[in-house]
């Protein structure tokens, strides 16, 4: 999820930026639909669910990797799955509810307004915490059981 998050905010989000309004908007809408996919989910959720079971599988070994491990699934959970759901998802549904075609240019300005700038600060909060998150499972994995 890191490098999907990364390459959003490096990319993605800066050439979107340089669109009108009423483009912006639109191509939000469809990468907010095409992104709701199988293997998106499957990555998405599968993190929310294996670094805990990993986190578990350390749980008695009393070693420093089981600390690294809580971190790094509370840094997924609270930095990746926690914002998208409570930022990210109401943000795009608030969007997907938005009629471009019977809007004025003031209220496609508004409605960008509103989203973008919000969007793009949360996705880096979750491309951060998705890096953090690697980086702490790395070190887990060459850190030697005390």
């Amino acid at each position: 999820m890191a490098g999907f998050f990364y390459s959003y905010s490096i990319s993605v989000s800066t050439g979107l930026g340089k669109l009108t309004d009423s483009e912006y908007l639109r191509a939000m809408q469809q990468i907010n639909k095409d992104v709701l996919n199988t293997l998106f989910f499957v990555c998405f959720m599968g993190s929310l669910i294996l670094f805990p079971l990993a986190t578990f599988q350390h749980y008695k070994s009393s070693s420093s990797a089981f600390i690294l491990l809580v971190f790094a699934s509370c840094c997924y959970i609270f930095g990746v799955f926690a914002v998208t759901a409570i930022v990210n998802v109401p943000l795009d549904n608030r969007l997907d509810a938005f009629q471009i075609n019977d809007s004025t240019a003031d209220q496609i300005r508004e409605m960008r307004d509103i989203f973008e700038e919000r969007w793009n600060f949360w996705n880096n909060i979750r491309t951060f915490a998705a890096i953090g998150t690697i980086v702490l499972v790395l070190i887990s994995c060459i850190t030697k059981s005390k």
